[in-house]
């Protein structure tokens, strides 16, 4: 059985995001493991010399006493959509997000992580922080981000971004297990520029070796890439877009002007990220 982490706050958009978690745990056929993680205020113990250690008991008595509370509502969302079914496990860890989030995804031999975002201001930093660099980095499991505003809905078509490189057949054919999990379509997109390298026959040979499965490969050639992608979500339907590290650098631009953020705004999917092999 596989392992999904899924780090929470408790916050409504996590919330959201758990729903997105459950169903994603139902379709591969998973574990969850709930992670909630809070860091301590530093205090100079000789301000405080017999009080130092209480502060601190106090504190993560408070934290477990809030996780407890909040754990039978996660249940409860799962019971009313029939998942109850599904294994939940807990982890409340003291110290920062990523370095627990690394601990945890090593220690339990983790799949995939699923995390929710607050909109378009989070998402530019989920893509761009430091933190999220770190994630996406030096976690090498998929990572599934679900804005705020992207409720759930029966998964139908996948879409997936390639320059078409050897290596990113390994990542189209994990996606394709997926798919047929739920059995949706994928839909391939390579945005041909004036300087793009793909040779015809390379696209031609994609085509053959996937000539069995349920994909459909595009090719759209513009020079405006962020803006061809995020059509490509809107007009084709997109219920999740998956990326691979190498393309960090279109969210890196997709969050250069006002006209691609209302846009992001207007076709919020969740997004898979995949890793390099």
């Amino acid at each position: 059985m596989k392992k999904i982490l899924f780090p929470t706050d408790f916050s409504e958009s996590a919330t959201n995001a758990f729903v997105h978690a459950l169903e994603f745990a139902k379709i591969v056929n998973a574990e969850l493991i709930l992670l909630h993680t809070f860091e301590i205020p530093v205090y100079d113990s000789q301000f405080f010399p017999e009080n130092y250690a209480a502060i601190y008991s106090s504190i993560e008595l408070a934290k477990f006493e809030m996780f407890k509370d909040e754990i039978p509502k996660l249940r409860t969302i799962a019971m009313e959509r029939n998942l109850d079914d599904i294994v939940i496990k807990h982890r409340l860890m003291d110290g920062d997000l990523i370095y627990n989030l690394k601990n945890a995804v090593e220690e339990d031999k983790v799949d995939f992580v699923i995390m929710g975002t607050s909109g378009v201001t989070d998402w530019t930093k989920f893509f761009l922080g430091s933190n999220t660099n770190a994630v996406i980095s030096e976690i090498k499991v998929p990572v599934l981000c679900i804005p705020a505003d992207a409720k759930f809905k029966k998964i139908k078509t996948i879409g997936f971004t390639t320059r078409y490189r050897e290596k990113d057949k390994t990542e189209l054919r994990k996606v394709l297990n997926i798919a047929k999990k739920t059995n949706a379509k994928v839909k391939s997109l390579y945005v041909k520029t004036t300087s793009s390298d793909v040779a015809e026959e390379t696209i031609k040979e994609w085509e053959k070796e996937f000539a069995g499965e349920n994909v459909e490969f595009l090719v759209l050639p513009s020079d405006e890439v962020k803006e061809t992608i995020l059509d490509f979500i809107l007009y084709k339907d997109i219920d999740i877009l998956t990326t691979i590290t190498h393309k960090r650098s279109f969210f890196e631009s997709l969050f250069e002007s006002s006209f691609t953020k209302k846009i992001a705004k207007e076709v919020s999917v969740p997004v898979l990220v995949m890793h390099e092999t």
